[in-house]
């Protein structure tokens, strides 16, 4: 895949949604620096969290930044996973081979690189016009200046906070405090971030570029609309052309940022109550606003498995919601302790099932 055309593609698709009048950069960076350490503060309180790598350092960044951002983390990650599975790839093995003159297996192989990257920009861009914050959990093991960073995209927080008359230092507290939670939990829990990035590399590493399974994709989709049923309802576009071991790695994925993203809204709500009182407004908007997409942005959301993220956050506060009824932040705290202790996807749907394991486990300590 070129990853220069998809960050140019991105950049000219974010592009297209202009910047609000009276954006300023600077005055943005160190209200969110002042408001990301005070958010730390308040999630260590709530949560008993507090990341051994330092305090959290802002960012605050334009569409473009978050696409260069992401892009950087997708490469380091992701990329050569991408690249084993691009088509392209396999166009180039073919012309090597001998079953097509070189060169025009290379031009093919090159086009395909390009075509691809542009997809990927197509919804790099898109998704850089309604993001707001993010942590960058794809770190390395060096210690790079653009790593560890809590990122917020300034256009788009400005441009929210004047369309709903959102108190604007109110409102940017509220979002660190949810950014900062991930940070806690992917550097306070020791074995999170290692977990995560394991299950990232078991899932795309055991993917097979064979063109036999989009035969078996189609299959899947008529059967699943025969059903009644969304056939990109829970994993998207991946889920259909995974086996089932690769989806079990794809649901295990999916539980495990269901609790994160609930966790991270009860503690947005739950540590900002006090110094925060249009928090349930702030909330209650943004709920509405994931549920606005129509037509093609809710098709693009389906395919790219946004709209099953979307629904990590409703099930997640539910599993939280229904843990807690039962046995207070002490028994949520054992999702903690190890990956054994995480909920399935069943469990986070059904949270009892996960409240009697758990319970018939010796408790150990974080």
């Amino acid at each position: 895949m070129s990853w220069v055309v998809a960050e140019r593609t991105a950049a000219w698709v974010g592009n297209r949604t202009p910047v609000p009048e009276h954006y300023h950069p600077a005055e943005l960076q160190a209200q969110f620096d002042e408001v990301t350490a005070r958010a730390e503060e308040l999630v260590a309180a709530s949560t008993g969290l507090r990341s051994p790598t330092g305090p959290a350092r802002a960012r605050v960044t334009d569409r473009a930044g978050w696409v260069r951002a992401n892009t950087a983390s997708f490469r380091r990650l992701v990329g050569p996973h991408l690249d084993r599975l691009d088509p392209a790839s396999r166009l180039g093995a073919v012309g090597r081979a001998g079953r097509l003159p070189e060169r025009a297996a290379s031009s093919l192989a090159a086009a395909g690189r390009v075509a691809t990257g542009a997809q990927m920009g197509v919804i790099l861009g898109w998704m850089s016009t309604r993001v707001l914050g993010q942590y960058d959990v794809l770190l390395t093991e060096e210690a790079v200046d653009d790593q560890d960073l809590v990122y917020f995209v300034g256009p788009n927080v400005v441009a929210l906070e004047r369309r709903y008359g959102f108190e604007p230092e109110e409102f940017r507290l509220w979002l660190a405090l949810h950014e900062v939670t991930h940070r806690c939990q992917f550097t306070a829990i020791p074995w999170m971030r290692a977990h995560f990035v394991s299950l990232v590399d078991q899932g795309l590493g055991s993917l097979d570029p064979d063109p036999s399974r989009f035969a078996e994709a189609l299959r899947r989709v008529t059967e699943e609309i025969r059903a009644g049923r969304n056939p990109l309802r829970d994993a998207g576009a991946l889920g259909l052309v995974a086996t089932e071991e690769q989806l079990e790695v794809v649901r295990r994925i999916q539980a495990l940022m269901s609790l994160l993203e609930g966790h991270g809204d009860v503690t947005m709500d739950r540590a900002g109550a006090a110094a925060i009182p249009s928090a349930a407004r702030f909330s209650r908007v943004l709920r509405e606003r994931r549920q606005q997409a129509r037509g093609a942005a809710r098709l693009l959301r389906q395919l790219i498995g946004l709209e099953a993220k979307l629904r990590q956050y409703e099930e997640g506060e539910r599993f939280i919601a229904e843990v807690e009824a039962s046995g207070g932040p002490e028994l949520l705290a054992r999702a903690w302790q190890g990956p054994e202790w995480l909920p399935t996807l069943a469990e986070i749907r059904d949270p009892q099932s996960w409240i009697r394991r758990v319970g018939t486990l010796p408790a150990l300590s974080v």
